[in-house]
């Protein structure tokens, strides 16, 4: 499975029936690009959107192809076998993986890796209360990569209406990254901000997501990819503080020690080497390594 999508935080959608928006999306500096054949694509559009996004994915070079997702539609709707078919072809062609809408059992998810090879990650989106009844199956799958939330779609399920805080869906958020963390894998990856016009709200949305311990976020315009960046990358601050709690320990042998006059133990150095390890894949992001 793909180490990239294991470090991604910002994952940009883009409708299949756009081909033309596919060079944009990956030139926009998101770490991965989701095309979309399931809500942007109209029913009688379907075929045309796979046969759209294989052309589309022809010409990109090897490393365009890793950065790409495939959000097929759901079991249980007359177009999961196709894009199953569909989705091997593009994986076999280097492209990531899927990510798979309406995730509810792990049979669903074994149909999705069995169709798309050993190679393919898998991101489940849990959007249904039967989902995050499931979270923690879901989350140890085989082939799955990331959890992620589709928040929108869940409210409608579970008959809620948020507020613009979405303080209602605090639980089902801590669910998910609790459910990851129990499963050894990467931070799940929060829900679309539907607010493109306004940075502020990507920014607090992301900064909640930060908090609560997601790993990213899914985009769903261009614009959004850089206040996520903004958030969730660590400042020069930050690492110099995270280089200094490694420093500390070091000298001490590994045991507790106190450093601006707070203890710092096991726990702290965790926090300061996730910290690096995300400055390190923010620049390894700003050089075009990704």
């Amino acid at each position: 499975m793909s180490h990239l999508v294991r470090q991604a935080c910002s994952f940009l959608f883009v409708p299949a029936t756009h081909p033309e928006r596919l060079p944009k999306a990956l030139a926009s500096g998101a770490d991965v690009v989701i095309a979309d054949w399931e809500d942007a694509v109209a029913p009688a559009d379907k075929a045309a959107a796979r046969a759209a996004l294989a052309q589309a994915v022809a010409p990109l070079d090897a490393a365009q192809r890793a950065r790409l997702l495939v959000r097929i539609n759901a079991e249980g709707t007359p177009w999961f076998a196709d894009d199953l078919r569909a989705l091997a072809a593009l994986v076999a062609q280097g492209c990531a993986g899927a990510v798979v809408p309406k995730a509810e059992s792990a049979a669903t998810l074994q149909a999705a890796a069995q169709a798309a090879g050993v190679q393919a990650a898998l991101l489940p989106l849990v959007e249904s209360v039967a989902g995050l009844d499931a979270v923690d199956t879901l989350a140890s799958a085989p082939q799955v990569a990331r959890l992620a939330f589709g928040h929108l779609d869940f409210q409608v399920d579970a008959g809620i209406a948020c507020g613009d805080d979405e303080a209602e869906l605090l639980p089902m958020r801590m669910a998910l990254v609790l459910a990851a963390r129990r499963a050894g894998q990467a931070a799940p990856i929060d829900g679309v901000t539907v607010n493109t016009r306004e940075p502020g709200r990507m920014t607090h949305d992301a900064e909640r997501a930060h908090r609560m311990g997601f790993g990213g976020k899914l985009c769903i315009h261009p614009a959004q990819v850089a206040p996520l960046h903004a958030v969730f990358d660590p400042d020069e601050a930050a690492v110099a503080q995270a280089l200094r709690v490694q420093q500390a320990l070091r000298e001490t042998g590994g045991g507790v020690c106190v450093l601006d006059g707070r203890m710092v133990d096991a726990p702290v150095l965790k926090r300061a080497e996730d910290t690096l390890r995300r400055h390190a894949w923010a620049r390894q992001r700003a050089g075009g390594g990704n």
